[in-house]
């Protein structure tokens, strides 16, 4: 299957060791229609068991105040500890507005960044330098990308002529239409290889990877929602998942192995006459494979999964919030004890980080997780008021490897980039920031920070309209995390940080 391709660079030789198990967080802008214009990471440190003990005395997170907001376009404003270090434009097929980045997956010394018409793959070998040195075109949105090993997979969710990169837009109510995943070989992270495709029902918002490492397979769970009658590849009800099974030594085989239904009831009704969102599938899950557990956002529902059979996932606690519009995405802290969990209200294209929306919408909402139970503990929001023109809502993000401490770094949109200790679940509050200004003062323009990950000592994020940036966290708090090698994070899929020591650079 072609896909067309644009080698900008050289390979700068092997990637670095692998230290650590890395996680998945994820997401992407809700809705099928978009506005305008997400063996287990090689489970390197071992199992849940092996838990890490807190030292005798955390690193203190620091006090960092407020800030303002930047107004003006081409202005940027952040807390004192974080410094924007590189931005490599979008370029090429990428280039235009319409072309918005998406989510991002490392592995090695690469990057891979999503585009609504591809993905394309950095060098981080000087990571405040990073060099664009593939960028493949395969069109249909919103190509939310995951690593593991040789296998790249690529989500699309938007209803396309066929399965090959040069596909067209159609009609979802068309006879014969696909979408699915799309499935690469990147053993030569500058010359993907496109191998294989799998129409899966309402296509793929979202893909979480589940190694199978008894099978030799890579389990893929496919978040899709959003069914119509008129609609002949999503026909309602869709309560379900797809199970997508890639043989590791034959991905070319790779197909649905299951739909299992996780919510024969129907899950939430909504509420007519508001912006909750009925529940009709999932839009993220967060697979945590070394505890046997995931979290699902999906849309009406917070939810935890019992995966210890991972080809048979179930649902064992369901939650709902009277705050939330749409259930988004979800990150586990590092022994699964809480869950944050986001809500895209707006469907992402919408300014909601402003006083008359408030600080409990648009928000994150913090639960513990107690035998099993989610019990809230709190919300979570960016403290800082955006302007009328700039979409911005809780997205996506990972944590940090902070040890003794529940640290994470999220990307929202045009409300920048916020790092955040929820060590104590209750009380939440920010420890850094990062913000452009708007796009625009005259006219909504959909942009910001799509996602916002740790990775091997540096804040990456994929900004819709201004490209890929480096940011980097200073301070004596973050002076461990910046030593840690992840060796691949693929933010939807979560493992412990279960050895810092071990696993720093030398």
């Amino acid at each position: 299957m072609a896909a067309r391709r644009t080698s900008t660079g050289r390979r700068r030789g092997a990637g670095r060791a692998t230290g650590l198990t890395a996680g998945r967080a994820a997401g992407s802008v809700a809705g099928r229609a978009v506005v305008a214009g997400a063996a287990a990471a090689a489970l390197v440190a071992g199992s849940a068991a092996t838990a890490l003990a807190a030292p005798d005395q955390a690193p203190a997170a620091p006090s960092v105040p407020a800030g303002e907001a930047p107004t003006g376009v081409g202005e940027t404003a952040s807390s004192a500890n974080l410094r924007l270090t590189a931005n490599v434009p979008k370029q090429g097929s990428f280039a235009s507005a319409s072309a918005l980045n998406s989510d991002l997956a490392f592995q090695g010394q690469y990057a891979y960044a999503g585009n609504y018409n591809g993905f394309a793959v950095y060098d981080l070998s000087r990571p405040d330098a990073p060099e664009l040195v593939t960028q493949v075109t395969c069109l249909g949105s919103q190509n939310d990308v995951s690593v593991y090993g040789d296998v790249l997979v690529l989500s699309t969710d938007s209803v396309r002529s066929d399965a090959s990169c040069e596909s067209t837009s159609v009609p979802a109510a068309s006879a014969d239409v696909w979408e699915g995943l799309k499935i690469f070989d990147i053993s030569d992270p500058l010359a993907p290889e496109y191998v294989a495709a799998v129409k899966t029902t309402c296509g793929s918002h979202t893909n979480t990877l589940v190694p199978d490492e008894e099978s030799g397979s890579l389990l893929v769970y496919v978040s899709s929602y959003g069914p119509s009658a008129a609609a002949p590849n999503c026909q309602p009800p869709h309560d379900a998942i797809s199970i997508v099974d890639i043989p590791l030594d034959a991905m070319e085989d790779a197909a649905v192995v299951d739909v299992p239904v996780i919510f024969p009831d129907g899950g939430f009704a909504g509420v007519e006459g508001t912006v909750r969102r009925p529940t009709s599938g999932c839009h993220d899950i967060t697979s945590f494979v070394e505890l046997g557990i995931a979290a699902g956002a999906c849309m009406g529902d917070g939810v935890i999964f019992d995966i210890s059979d991972p080809r048979a996932p179930v649902v064992t606690e369901r939650v709902q919030d009277e705050n939330f519009a749409f259930w988004h995405s979800a990150t586990f802290n590092n022994d699964g004890t809480k869950v944050v969990f986001t809500d895209e209200l707006g469907g992402g294209g919408a300014p909601t980080c402003t006083a008359e929306i408030g600080p409990e919408r648009g928000a994150n909402a913090i639960y513990d997780l107690v035998d099993g139970q989610l019990e809230f503990a709190s919300y979570y929001k960016i403290p800082r008021h955006q302007t009328p023109t700039e979409n911005c809502v809780a997205h996506n993000g990972s944590l940090l490897p902070v040890e003794g401490r529940d640290v994470m770094v999220q990307a929202w949109y045009q409300g920048g980039i916020s790092v955040f200790d929820f060590t104590d679940s209750s009380e939440p509050r920010e420890v850094a920031w990062f913000d452009r200004g708007p796009l625009s003062t005259e006219t909504p323009v959909i942009g910001g920070s799509w996602s916002a990950y740790f990775y091997d000592g540096r804040i990456y994020s994929n900004d819709i309209q201004q490209g890929f940036d480096v940011l980097r966290l200073r301070g004596s708090a973050f002076s461990q995390a910046r030593l840690v090698e992840l060796g691949q994070l693929n933010p939807q899929m979560q493992g412990a940080y279960t050895s810092w020591r071990d696993s720093r650079r030398g």
